[in-house]
């Protein structure tokens, strides 16, 4: 349930609160892409057309307090959501009418792509990765199913402390499209310094997480955010890989951490590493996962983001057609 003062934070920050637990907020990529100024990075790497991706998460709360998140996790760290859950058709719903609302401004910009604006009414694409930690949400395989029903695809990110729903995801065919696991640090020590997770066991429970993904056939991927003079020195990148071969993700993603939100009081903007920074990691990471077939994919300058994996063939997802 909102209290009055974490409403009003969200909607200073642009977030639009649904329901008693969710939000929806336009990312500055939809935003571009309404008006033919650019795209995201899930538009060039896997086909997800930026303005008809929806940026939600069913659950704002997350036990994690992570040093690089943007949310104001004074208010939202907790091991459950608090009050009343709500039913994933409805959350749905209203994610999409939360969307049209945020839009609707758009309709008046000269420089507007009605054609996109009009698409974007019905998103077809749900980016369940906004903020909060979205396992927290009971339903949420519910909610993925629905999603499915609808025709509409959708990537979950986690944080990976759930292995017991991500075993009830895969074994109920729940799964998502694409599957995200967060590893952000290469050891127990720096994880408990930079996550402070209110989870006992959090880094078992992760690795856990880890060695479930490696039996996924679909989709998945281990998205890694660095944060300068933290999480990126050289001799961590050898317990990175460790943890990628223990995954076996289809893809990585090596990511910039960016100065965002309430990130910016706890790390500053000194903290961002540039794409060139990004970019050595990763060459450095390589050296490590070439036996197991991963190679550079693709990359995106302007979201300090490289991907790499095995085959430039599987990147692009496939798309069933509306009946």
């Amino acid at each position: 349930m909102f209290s009055e003062k974490i409403k009003q934070r969200l909607e200073k920050q642009h977030y639009a609160p649904i329901g008693n637990h969710s939000a929806v907020q336009i990312c500055r990529w939809a935003k571009k892409s309404l008006t033919d100024d650019g795209f995201c990075y899930k538009q060039k790497f896997y086909g997800i057309d930026s303005h008809l991706c929806c940026q939600m998460t069913p659950s704002l709360w997350c036990p994690n307090k992570c040093l690089h998140c943007w949310r104001a996790i004074e208010d939202t760290t907790a091991k459950k959501i608090p009050g009343k859950i709500d039913p994933p058709k409805e959350i749905i719903i209203k994610s999409v009418e939360a969307q049209r609302k945020l839009i609707i401004g758009f309709k008046g910009n000269k420089k507007i792509n009605m054609k996109k604006w009009k698409e974007a009414q019905n998103p077809k694409h749900f980016a369940i990765s906004l903020s909060g930690e979205p396992m927290l949400y009971k339903k949420i395989g519910e909610l993925i199913s629905e999603l499915k029903k609808q025709n509409k695809t959708s990537f979950l990110v986690t944080n990976g402390l759930y292995p017991e729903k991500l075993k009830q995801l895969m074994k109920r065919k729940q799964l998502p499209t694409q599957l995200y696991i967060s590893v952000n640090t290469p050891n127990e020590e720096l994880y408990n310094k930079f996550h402070r997770s209110l989870m006992k066991n959090a880094w078992k429970k992760l690795n856990e997480s880890l060695e479930l993904m490696s039996k996924i056939k679909g989709r998945t991927v281990v998205r890694i955010n660095l944060v300068k003079n933290l999480n990126m020195d050289d001799e961590m990148i050898k317990d990175y890989a460790r943890l990628i071969q223990k995954a076996k993700p289809m893809f990585i993603e090596i990511k910039a951490y960016m100065s965002v939100g309430f990130a910016r009081q706890r790390l500053g903007y000194e903290r961002m590493p540039f794409h060139r920074d990004i970019k050595n990691f990763s060459e450095k990471l390589l050296k490590y996962l070439k036996k197991d077939g991963y190679k550079f994919l693709d990359e995106k300058t302007e979201s300090r983001v490289i991907l790499l994996g095995k085959s430039k063939r599987e990147m692009k997802i496939k798309f069933r057609k509306m009946n």
